[in-house]
């Protein structure tokens, strides 16, 4: 009872790694959400007393959830997309909403370069081509595409999309962007504000925007027929972004070349249909999934919860 008095009591909606479940026990009373086997009951009987919530990107706080918490004060999202949170909740009750943005964004941004690379290249079957011993049997692996010299676009040139343009600049690539406006600091990158009309000019065309109901299926199925039958798809963003039906539909036609996914509906129960594509790259939605990043992300959702509880400004408020 000490405990319950002395600590804050904070709701868990989905694991963190042990370093970060450590040190947060430390300070509050860590109710884990997901442990629960039922978790309406658990939330009737803990939630009255839920002053915080920690949850992810990905799994967020519904509108339903956070109704259920009547002294809610703040929710901390481990993750730079907080699309998954009721944001209109949040602000009519007062419920103060942060996220981890700029910790990731430089691994997020590899990882995207590393997909253009790995499926431009045929990496992964050509790892299997010398496994199973093809390369000794049948000769040379297949041709591939190059990178370097090729036309990229980016759709969203945000803190994510901006470190990917540093990246494909060491590529010498012909870069353009789409975004609601014309950047400043976009040097030597032409605008072009439709998405289909960026896809069209696009070799390669990188989803890095944040995802709102405005940009819900922004890569439509008509962006996605512009990018064509050479061009390649890489979502590092959000799932949302995409007009899954239709991206599926254009891989098994070849009306789209290839795609490279970290993000998925329904993750990561993923539709079965990419699993019978050979043209896509499947990720499991750890474009910041590197140890010092993480670390970083855990830190910063302790920071903000540590300001909140302190009244002291929050570090990255979103609400």
């Amino acid at each position: 009872m000490e405990d319950r008095i002395l600590k804050p009591e904070i709701l868990l909606v989905g694991p963190y790694p042990d370093w970060d479940l450590v040190e947060l026990e430390k300070s509050y009373h860590v109710h884990k959400l997901y442990e629960a086997s039922d978790a309406d009951a658990f939330l009737r009987k803990q939630g009255d007393n839920i002053r915080a919530v920690a949850t992810r990107g990905e799994l967020g706080a519904s509108a339903a959830l956070i109704g259920k918490l009547p002294k809610l004060e703040v929710v901390s999202v481990y993750g730079v997309g907080y699309d998954a949170v009721d944001l209109a909740a949040c602000r009519e009750k007062g419920i103060r909403v942060t996220n981890t943005p700029d910790v990731l964004t430089n691994d997020v941004a590899d990882l995207g370069i590393a997909m253009m690379l790995t499926q431009s290249r045929g990496m992964i079957g050509a790892e299997r081509w010398v496994k199973d011993g093809s390369w000794a049997a049948k000769g040379l692996y297949p041709l591939r595409r190059r990178v370097w010299g090729r036309k990229a676009g980016v759709l969203g040139l945000g803190r994510i999309g901006f470190e990917v343009v540093r990246r494909l600049r060491g590529f010498d690539m012909d870069i353009a962007y789409s975004d609601v406006t014309e950047k400043s600091y976009a040097d030597g990158m032409t605008y072009i504000a439709d998405p289909a009309a960026l896809a069209e000019r696009s070799d390669f065309l990188f989803v890095t925007l944040s995802a709102s109901a405005a940009t819900r299926h922004i890569v439509s199925r008509d962006v996605i027929k512009a990018l064509g039958a050479e061009g390649m798809l890489i979502n590092i963003s959000r799932a949302s972004n995409i007009d899954e039906d239709a991206l599926l539909d254009a891989l098994e036609t070849g009306v789209l070349g290839s795609a490279a996914l970290d993000v998925f509906e329904e993750e990561p129960k993923l539709n079965p249909r990419f699993l019978a594509l050979d043209n896509v790259l499947l990720q499991p939605h750890h474009a910041s999934g590197t140890v010092e990043t993480r670390k970083a992300m855990g830190q910063l959702v302790r920071d903000n919860l540590a300001a909140h509880f302190s009244n002291a400004p929050l570090l990255t408020p979103v609400v």
